[in-house]
């Protein structure tokens, strides 16, 4: 049929996704898990089974952990119909990442990866994956959002959010540019249904690039790490500390025989920055860690009652497990600040050990709140044990009643809290 006149004619490379899809879909694979599998990490109410996508000539597949949660081996199935057995399965759950070798005996079709920062929010995909059992699937969107973090997914997160049709089986399949390279592995949908709403979630090829690399040559994936919990800069503090808001972040927690206790950081301390990278959230701090070179000394700027002093620290291998103290418990004695609302009661080590706590820790307890005073609104909740008072220890009523006294109600004080749930944090508690 011939054009009408005067109607340019498109090539067919503009009106079809066929050339990438006949260049990505020979390394998609679908994968089985054969033992026992728990329930996913995501929203997959599959695990066990999924999709992946070739990255090596040699055979290693890269997918979803959750796809091959607790399984002991996998069957995989090429997209020519070869099926490969594998027990050489590399997790990585903080990312929710896992490598699977192949014991190929010739070179098999793969695909490379792009670069997923040069990506735009408008910018065309494909996805690739086996939804619903349904394999060699493709569907089309564009970038809806990039750099999606703080999803309480995975411990390390950064997602790209697309809109092309993703459901449960998609799981560990590429997500590719319209240059047919991988730039996110999709890994999860936000749904009410169980089913695709147009909210899917892929790992960013700059995530998943490095830990795939990691697992498929050591096995584990190496992190840095310092040793530090941390939280958002509050107003109040950044004033008592003379910085803007915004400017660093708040040190809450120092780990004993950690690289940040070797470099004399303190609870309480505000770092601004990491090896000359500014820290203005928690997310930018846990960035600017990963980037460091494991074994090497690096720069911390760190803020102390105000004063501004350099501290090094030598960056060591994340530990395979952190964690934090789980203290709650009350006890007897008591002393009530009508005008504050509170009630604070002493900690003995009797009742440190009923609750599970050691009974070294040193404290008192939150143990009652007038609802809507002054120490409610200020952020303190019942059960949390005051450890510090403007960096003074408080570990008797007396010593508490002091230290609130010294400090003044108009300028209040700042107590260092253990939370119930474990987290450690800072509250001013300022009368009227």
């Amino acid at each position: 049929m011939q054009a009408a006149p005067g109607k340019a004619v498109l090539p067919r490379d503009w009106m079809s996704y066929s050339p990438v899809v006949k260049k990505v879909l020979p390394a998609v694979v679908c994968i089985e898990g054969q033992g026992k599998a728990t329930k996913a990490a995501l929203e997959d109410p599959d695990p066990g089974f999924g999709s992946g996508v070739l990255i090596d000539p040699a055979g290693v597949v890269l997918t979803n952990c959750h796809v091959v949660a607790e399984t002991t081996s996998v069957v995989v199935t090429l997209h020519d119909g070869r099926k490969f057995i594998s027990r050489d399965i590399r997790r990585d759950p903080k990312t929710d990442l896992a490598v699977i070798r192949l014991p190929v005996n010739e070179a098999v079709p793969f695909v490379e990866f792009g670069d997923s920062d040069a990506m735009e929010v408008g910018d065309r995909v494909l996805a690739f994956g086996a939804p619903f059992g349904l394999t060699g699937s493709v569907t089309q969107g564009i970038i809806s959002a990039k750099g999606r973090q703080d999803l309480n997914l995975n411990l390390y997160e950064d997602f790209l959010q697309i809109d092309a049709a993703v459901n449960p089986g998609n799981s560990g399949g590429p997500l590719v540019n319209l240059e047919g390279r991988v730039i996110g592995l999709t890994s999860a949908i936000k749904t009410r249904s169980g089913g695709f709403q147009g909210v899917g979630l892929a790992v960013s090829s700059k995530l998943a690039r490095s830990v795939a690399e990691q697992l498929a040559t050591d096995g584990t994936v190496r992190r840095p790490y310092l040793g530090v919990l941390v939280r958002e800069l509050d107003d109040s503090t950044a004033a008592r500390n003379k910085l803007k808001p915004g400017a660093g972040v708040l040190v809450t927690r120092v780990f004993p025989n950690s690289p940040a206790e070797r470099a004399n950081i303190g609870v309480g301390d505000v770092i601004t920055t990491v090896n000359g990278v500014e820290v203005r959230s928690p997310r930018a701090m846990q960035r600017a860690t990963l980037a460091l070179p494991v074994g090497k000394e690096v720069d911390l700027l760190v803020v102390r009652n105000g004063n501004l002093f350099l501290t090094r620290a030598t960056a060591e291998q994340q530990p395979d497990r952190i964690d934090p103290d789980q203290p709650k418990g009350v006890s007897e004695p008591t002393i009530r600040y009508e005008e504050l609302g509170i009630v604070v009661s002493e900690l003995t080590p009797e009742a440190a050990a009923r609750v599970g706590l050691p009974r070294t820790v040193k404290g008192v307890v939150v143990s009652g709140l007038t609802r809507n005073g002054l120490a409610e609104q200020s952020g303190l909740s019942r059960g949390a044990i005051v450890l510090q008072v403007d960096k003074f220890p408080v570990s008797t009523l007396e010593e508490f009643r002091r230290a609130v006294e010294r400090a003044g109600r108009e300028r209040g004080a700042v107590l260092h809290v253990l939370r119930p749930n474990g987290d450690i944090d800072f509250v001013i508690l300022r009368g009227q």
